[in-house]
C-alpha cells in the first residue's frame, strides 16, 4: 500500500543552509527532514544568495567561513534586498566569530560554533521558526485591520462625497468649485514641492472644504443678492461645521485643518477663530489661495467671472493681509508663467458642469 506523506506544521518554513563543507549539510539535511522542515542545502555562497533573491525562505543557516566570500559578506548583500530573512551563523571556531557590531549592524538572529552534535543550533532553530511563527500571525493581524480599516474609510468616503454633492447641488453656482479648489491646491502643493502625503492632504482638504455648508440655510446659500449681516453670520459657520462632521472619522484627521481654517486670514481678520500668520496651518493657507482664486474665477448671479488681470491685481494687493505672502507670490508667478495649466483646471470641470 502507497503511504502518502503527511504534512506537518514544520512544513510551511522552507530554511536554506549555506555551507561549504558538504558534510555540515547532509547532517543538517537529516535533522531538519525528520523534523519535517522544508530544506535546501547550498555549498556555492553566491549561489544562495541569488536564489534567496529569487526564491521564498523563512530562515538562512549560514557558515562563516567559506569560499570565494564570507558569511558576513553574504548577509550583506541579502539585506540590501530582504530585511527580513531569519539568519543563524555557524562558526568552525568560538574564535572566530563574527564581532558584535556585526552582527547588530547586519540584523543577524544567532549564532553557534560547530560541534558534532547539533544540540544548540537545533534549540535555535526552534526558538527561530517559533519567531518567525509569531510574526507571521502578526503579519496577518495587521493585514486583517487594514482591510477592515480600509473598508471602513471607503464607507466614510462615501458618505462624506453624498454630503457634498448635496452641497453642490444646493448651489448651482458653486457645482465644480470643491474639485477646482482641490486641484488648485494640489498645483500649488506640487509648485512647492511638498510631500506626497501633503499634497495627498490637499487633494481631499480641497474635495472636503465647504462640506460645513450642508449646515448653512438654502435660502442664504443660494440668495442671489448681497448677504445681510445675520446672513454672513450663517455663512461664516460652515467652516467649524464642516469640521465637526469630519471629526467623527480618524481617516479626516489630516484634512480638518484645511476644512476649518481655509477661511483664516494672514492679518488675523478671517474666521472662525482669527488666526494669525503662521499659527494658520500651512496647507490651510494654501487651500485659501486656491479658494479665493476659484471664486474670482468664477460666475456669479450678481457678477461675471473676473478677468484674469483683475484677478492677478487682487493677490498683489492682498499679499501679506489676506495671503501668506511666500504661498501668494508663488501663485502670482504660476499665473505668470504657467497659466496654461490653471485654464486647463478652469476648462475641464466647466466642460463637466455646463448645462
Amino acid at each position: 500500500m502507497r503511504h502518502v506523506k503527511q504534512s506537518t506544521p514544520n512544513s510551511q518554513y522552507r530554511i536554506i543552509v549555506v555551507d561549504d563543507e558538504i558534510g555540515i549539510i547532509d547532517s543538517l539535511s537529516i535533522f531538519l527532514k525528520r523534523d519535517g522542515y522544508d530544506f535546501v542545502g547550498v555549498t556555492d555562497p553566491l549561489k544562495a544568495i541569488e536564489m534567496v533573491k529569487n526564491e521564498h525562505f523563512d530562515m538562512m543557516i549560514l557558515d562563516f567561513i567559506m569560499t570565494p566570500i564570507h558569511g558576513d559578506k553574504v548577509i550583506e548583500e541579502i539585506r540590501k534586498f530582504n530585511k527580513n530573512l531569519y539568519i543563524l551563523l555557524l562558526t568552525g571556531h568560538k574564535d572566530l566569530a563574527p564581532p558584535l557590531e556585526t552582527i547588530r549592524r547586519y540584523d543577524i538572529q544567532g549564532y553557534c560554533e560547530k560541534t558534532d552534535k547539533f544540540d544548540q543550533l537545533l534549540l535555535l532553530i526552534e526558538s527561530g521558526i517559533k519567531s518567525i511563527a509569531q510574526m507571521r500571525t502578526i503579519q496577518k493581524i495587521n493585514e486583517e485591520l487594514t482591510e477592515s480599516n480600509k473598508k471602513l474609510e471607503n464607507s466614510y468616503m462615501e458618505s462624506i462625497e453624498i454630503l457634498r454633492y448635496t452641497v453642490e447641488a444646493k448651489d448651482q453656482y458653486t457645482r465644480g468649485h470643491s474639485e477646482r479648489v482641490s486641484d488648485y491646491s494640489v498645483l500649488i502643493g506640487e509648485k512647492l514641492g511638498l510631500s506626497e502625503s501633503d499634497i495627498h492632504t490637499l487633494k481631499i482638504g480641497g474635495l472636503f472644504h465647504d462640506i460645513g455648508k450642508i449646515g448653512v440655510p438654502d435660502a442664504v446659500l443660494s440668495k442671489p443678492g448681497k448677504l445681510t449681516d445675520e446672513e454672513f453670520e450663517e455663512i461664516k459657520k460652515h467652516p467649524t461645521i464642516g469640521a465637526q462632521i469630519l471629526s467623527n472619522a480618524t481617516i479626516f484627521d489630516d484634512i480638518i485643518p484645511i476644512v476649518k481654517y481655509h477661511h483664516e486670514r494672514y492679518d488675523g481678520r478671517g474666521y472662525p477663530e482669527g488666526l494669525v500668520g503662521e499659527d494658520i496651518p500651512y496647507l490651510a493657507r494654501i487651500a485659501a489661495v486656491a479658494d479665493t482664486y476659484d471664486a474670482m474665477r468664477s460666475k456669479r448671479p450678481y457678477r461675471d467671472a473676473l478677468p484674469i488681470d483683475i484677478v492677478k491685481e487682487e493677490f498683489r494687493k492682498n499679499i501679506g493681509t489676506q495671503f501668506d505672502p511666500d504661498i501668494a507670490a508663488l501663485f502670482l508667478d504660476v499665473i505668470k508663467n504657467n497659466y496654461d495649466e490653471l485654464a486647463q483646471i478652469e476648462s475641464k470641470y466647466y466642460d463637466k458642469y455646463i448645462d
